[in-house]
C-alpha cells in the first residue's frame, strides 16, 4: 500500500517538513545500554513492553516490513498501520522510522532512535511529524497533540526501565 504522505525519510536526517506538526524528544540513557536500547527498538520490544499491540510482518525493523501499532482496549482499540521506510544497525545508531498507511489515524513518520555519542553517552530520540488523517484525529484537537507528546515521554521512560533491568556497565 502507498504511503499517505510525502516526506519519506525525513525523520532519519531530523529535517522535519513545514506545516506538519512535530515532535521531538530526546533522553540520555543510562552509560553502558547502546545494545540493549538498540535491540530494543529494533525488534518491537519498547513498544511491547509499554504496552502498545505490535502486529509485524518481521521480528525485525527493516525497510518494507509492515506493522500495526494498536492503543487501546478491545473494542476501542485504535490500529495504526504502518511500514518502516528507514533502519539503522551499526556501532553508533539503532533504530528506524516508519510512516503512515492507509487506515492511520494520522498522516506523517515517526522515527525511534538510540545513538552514542563521542564520549560514549547514550540517547534516545523520537522524531515525528503528523497531521491528523481520520475524524478521530481531527475531533481530538489538542488533546490529540498531547497524547503524541505524551507517548513520546512515555515510551522513552519504558525504554531507561529496560536498560535498567538489564544491568550491565554504568547502570
Amino acid at each position: 500500500m502507498p504511503l499517505t504522505y510525502p516526506h519519506v525519510g525525513a525523520t532519519r536526517t531530523g529535517d522535519l517538513p513545514a506545516g506538519w506538526r512535530h515532535v521531538r524528544h530526546r533522553v540520555r540513557l543510562p552509560d553502558g545500554c547502546f545494545a540493549v536500547a538498540g535491540t530494543a527498538v529494533l525488534t518491537w520490544r519498547l513498544h511491547r513492553a509499554a504496552g502498545v499491540r505490535i502486529t509485524a510482518d518481521a521480528p525485525r525493523a527493516a525497510p518494507g516490513v509492515a506493522v500495526t501499532s494498536g492503543l487501546g482496549i478491545g473494542p476501542l482499540r485504535l490500529a495504526a498501520p504502518c511500514e518502516v521506510v528507514w533502519a539503522a544497525d551499526d556501532d553508533r545508531r539503532a533504530g528506524f522510522g516508519y510512516g503512515t498507511l492507509p487506515g492511520h489515524p494520522a498522516a506523517g513518520e515517526e522515527a525511534f532512535v538510540v545513538e552514542r555519542d563521542d564520549a560514549g553517552r547514550v540517547w534516545f530520540e523520537i522524531r515525528a511529524f503528523s497531521r491528523p488523517e481520520r475524524w478521530i484525529m481531527r475531533a481530538a484537537g489538542p488533546a490529540g497533540r498531547a497524547f503524541q507528546h505524551g507517548y513520546a515521554r512515555w515510551l522513552a521512560a519504558t525504554l531507561r526501565r529496560l536498560c535498567r533491568r538489564a544491568g550491565g556497565p554504568g547502570q
